[in-house]
């Protein structure tokens, strides 16, 4: 083997480890989320639930109708749900980071995750029922893509759109949808004020496979969206100038960037509430274990995003027996010491990103 090949070797050997691991957590934390629970399902149990709804009877399916509603009606939902939003978070911040050429960017720094709390608080103070029951959904997901339209558009001069404005105008939208949701919390009832406070700490409680179904669908488009424009974030890696010299427009991909990954965190947040730093950990642990190109880099943070929040969603119903945790709460507990981590690295390795 030469000096040349090394590196290409290591760089698929860690690749395989981490398509191993990622595979085998991912199997297990299915099997552990459809376990637990108030009422105890076995493993065979829920295998066996699983081959008979593709049309392979086997001996180990139960025949007890309350075990097959719990897991159809309540587990398989919750569970797939945590696999799309923690997927849709994830590449959704790998999103960020490409464009930006920032590996702290995440979903949160333009907007979303604020606008669409202002949003939701907004339905559950004024008690809008336009939509239903999806009122808060539907006016999170308007709220969130709001915020990101009009950092885009205050950011953007003489047709460009400079990355330091971008981010200090989603700074500037973040206080602002922070105070907004502050009076609404000061003018709506104590009832209104807890809900707010219990949606913004996120939760995959009463998941349902219809709002299932919407974060899926969105979630695959969005995803296969961005491992379509990989090869550009890889180029734009190289720098603006030598991107575009590369014929990648520039600008073009920022906006297509911006707009999916408000899409994705929209959908996420919309439903479920505000999960944070699962788009700041995921694609970074990834990038530290497979490098920066960009396709395997998403395709194994939307694996890795979704595995992180089915087990943070096992410890969320667990750790406290007869109460669920807000996910939001786990997932920022750990991804809290991991951002301190970050500045620590970079610090002590390039004397800081300034």
């Amino acid at each position: 083997m030469t000096e040349v090949d090394r590196p290409v070797t290591h760089r698929r050997a860690r690749s395989a480890v981490l398509a191993t691991v990622l595979g085998v957590t991912l199997v297990g934390g299915v099997v552990l989320s459809a376990m637990v629970g108030q009422l105890p399902v076995a493993p065979g149990e829920v295998l066996g639930a699983i081959l008979r709804a593709i049309g392979i009877e086997t001996a180990w399916a139960s025949d007890d109708p309350i075990i097959d509603s719990t897991l159809w009606a309540v587990r398989f939902p919750r569970l797939v749900m945590g696999l799309v939003v923690g997927a849709a978070l994830a590449v959704a911040g790998a999103v960020m980071q490409a464009i930006f050429g920032n590996p702290l960017a995440e979903p949160g720094v333009v907007g979303v995750s604020s606008g669409a709390a202002l949003g939701a608080a907004a339905a559950i103070v004024f008690g809008i029922t336009a939509f239903g029951g999806w009122a808060v959904a539907a006016f999170a997901f308007a709220g969130g893509l709001l915020a990101v339209l009009l950092v885009y558009f205050v950011s953007r001069a003489s047709g460009r759109t400079e990355v330091v404005t971008l981010l200090l105008t989603g700074i500037a939208i973040n206080a602002f949808a922070g105070a907004g949701l502050a009076l609404l919390m000061f003018a709506g009832d104590t009832s209104s004020r807890e809900q707010i406070v219990f949606w913004q700490l996120g939760s995959m409680n009463g998941a349902r496979w219809p709002e299932v179904g919407i974060v899926a669908a969105i979630t695959l488009i969005g995803t296969l969206a961005a491992v379509v424009l990989a090869r550009r974030y890889d180029l734009l890696s190289l720098g603006e100038r030598a991107a575009r010299h590369l014929g990648v427009d520039v600008e073009r991909l920022r906006v297509i960037s911006i707009v999916l990954v408000a899409l994705l965190t929209g959908v996420a947040v919309a439903f479920c509430g505000i999960i944070s730093f699962v788009g700041l950990v995921v694609p970074h642990i990834i990038r530290m274990a497979i490098g920066p190109k960009h396709r395997p880099l998403i395709i194994a943070s939307a694996i890795g995003g979704g595995v992180l929040l089915v087990f943070a969603d096992v410890l969320a119903r667990t750790l406290v027996s007869g109460a669920d945790l807000p996910i939001g709460m786990l997932t920022s507990l750990v991804g809290g010491p991991f951002f301190f981590y970050l500045l620590y690295r970079a610090r002590r390795q390039s004397g800081g990103w300034a």
